[in-house]
């Protein structure tokens, strides 16, 4: 379960109201730069129509197609261009990939290390939504200023510019539908109702940024017709219709952007609940993109008219079925430092905090005399652990679960890897399966593994060990999600962590396939 899932699940919980009283002012404020805007599209360029579908995976996908259930889909697929394996960013958390796909950037850079972190500078944990039990645990109200103000107007480097905000720099328009990382340039206000700022917690009016047209569930809508997609039972709008919705709004309008970037949150939560074989939430996708597909009049139409990039976040590994095989407590394999609890501040007596993110997890030493050797020691006495990682200096060190072997690397050096990127490599290289040859790195079962770990190594201050599971196995802590008997993601593995690739309209193709590489290909494309 991601952050979509969650913020519905908060929303639910105690904003409903909230989101009702700022449905009404987003709507007039849209409305007004609708009736202003004029398509400033370069007319020698296509626009971008980007559709990410959350947790596509390659083998379903063919299987929807071969059932008939993605006609779309496959319409996309046959006049076009299709790869089965992108990588994703790390952790393979949506808040996380998103940062990746809109700065270009590991975590290193764009500074979201995941859905759950701990911040040393606020020293409180940062949560953008999780599960229902932490959710009753957690000031709701904070949850949600992190996932839609903090996410993207603090925690996201402002140092790094985000696609919209570079397409804003040269003149051009872009859009974002359903996003959840989506800062930009233009100013737009959600209006708090009073009852709910009468504590001075909430601002009456949440200013962000963001592109042009903006988009997001309940609290904005494109097409002001689109509102009964943002109900209760729709999730107050994070669904695929909704997205569909506000995309074709745009093309029938006349002004679609330069580049849309339009997010199908509900496969996630179908393959949480029913497993990675389950075709339902692609269906699902597949009849939303027929709605966008359809506003060109017809889909020859649409592939001529508009570059179309269809893609996965991340993937999903199968979780067990029996509770007790699948989950690693966490908190049992530390139990003997003082771990920060959920419900409570973090306090001077706190030694430990603990941010599970699915299959991959921070470990924080919070208290001076913790000392991070000792800690990863300690979780090595877990053998479904599958990486176990700390900072040493420049190095970032390697380990696993029941393994005594140590791997150190660094950037920079005499070994180069697929992507052209150049590290410092020593020990043993099989913990995080890479061959070396004549100098040059292959990946094996844990693509881009030495980038992307590093990125999560260095996207935020704090001590701390990064500890991912096993295909199959979850981590959990107090009171975090479970997703037994479905599919969950989080870490390195190649299961959560390739995804497919849909392009059509263009013969062009990222330089790797890698989704860090995503942004500066739509750029070029759009620059033409």
């Amino acid at each position: 379960m991601k952050i979509n899932n969650k913020i519905a699940l908060l929303l639910m919980l105690s904003l409903s109201l909230m989101i009702i009283g700022c449905r009404e002012d987003s709507n007039r404020q849209l409305n007004q730069q609708s009736v202003k805007s004029h398509n400033t599209a370069n007319q020698n360029a296509k626009p971008v129509i980007f559709i990410l579908i959350d947790s596509l995976m390659d083998k379903p996908l063919h299987d929807a197609i071969q059932e008939g259930r993605a006609p779309a889909l496959q319409y996309l697929l046959k006049n076009g261009q299709y790869f089965p394996k992108v990588v994703s960013s790390f952790p393979t958390m949506s808040v996380t990939i998103d940062s990746t796909l809109l700065t270009g950037t590991y975590a290193d850079r764009h500074h979201v290390p995941g859905l759950v972190w701990y911040s040393g500078k606020e020293k409180r944990m940062i949560f953008y939504g999780n599960g229902a039990k932490e959710a009753l645990k957690i000031d709701q109200m904070q949850v949600i200023m992190d996932a839609i103000y903090q996410l993207n107007q603090v925690h996201l480097n402002k140092k790094t510019k985000t696609i919209h905000e570079e397409l804003a720099d040269k003149g051009k328009e872009s859009a974002s539908i359903n996003a959840i990382v989506f800062r930009g340039k233009t100013e737009h206000a959600l209006k708090v109702p009073r009852f709910l700022t009468f504590s001075n917690r909430v601002p009456e009016q949440m200013i962000l940024t963001g592109p042009k047209w903006f988009s997001y569930a309940a609290l904005a809508q494109l097409d002001p017709k689109n509102s009964w997609n943002t109900l209760l039972w729709k999730k107050y709008g994070m669904n695929d219709e909704f997205s569909a919705q506000d995309t074709a709004y745009l093309i029938n309008q006349k002004k679609l952007p330069n580049v849309t970037i339009a997010y199908f949150p509900e496969n996630d939560n179908s393959v949480h609940r029913k497993g990675t074989a389950q075709l339902d939430g692609i269906e699902k996708a597949d009849q939303a993109l027929q709605v966008v597909l359809d506003a060109y009049g017809s889909w020859e139409q649409a592939v001529k008219n508009a570059i179309w990039i269809v893609m996965g976040d991340s993937a999903q590994s199968a979780v067990y079925e029996d509770r007790q095989l699948a989950t690693v407590e966490i908190k049992s394999l530390l139990n003997h430092y003082r771990i920060a609890k959920l419900n409570q501040p973090v306090s001077a007596e706190d030694q430990i905090v603990i941010s599970t993110n699915e299959r991959m997890a921070y470990v924080y030493a919070i208290n001076a005399n913790v000392e991070l050797s000792d800690v990863v020691k300690l979780l090595q006495n877990e053998e479904k652990l599958d990486i176990i990682a700390m900072k040493d200096d420049e190095n970032v060190r390697v380990t696993a679960g029941k393994n005594g072997t140590m791997f150190s690397y660094r950037p920079g050096g005499n070994f180069t890897d697929e992507y052209g990127q150049s590290w410092t490599l020593s020990g043993e290289p099989s913990l995080v399966d890479i061959a070396i040859k004549n100098n040059r790195i292959k990946y094996g079962r844990y693509p881009d593994v030495l980038a992307r770990l590093y990125g999560a190594m260095h996207s935020h201050e704090g001590r701390y060990v990064v500890v991912t599971v096993q295909p199959g196995y979850e981590l959990v802590s107090e009171s975090s999600p479970t997703h037994i008997g479905g599919g969950a993601h989080g870490s390195l593995h190649e299961k959560d962590s390739l995804v497919p690739l849909i392009i059509s309209g263009t013969n062009t193709r990222p330089k790797t396939l890698r989704i860090v590489d995503i942004k500066d290909w739509v750029l070029q494309m759009v620059d033409g």
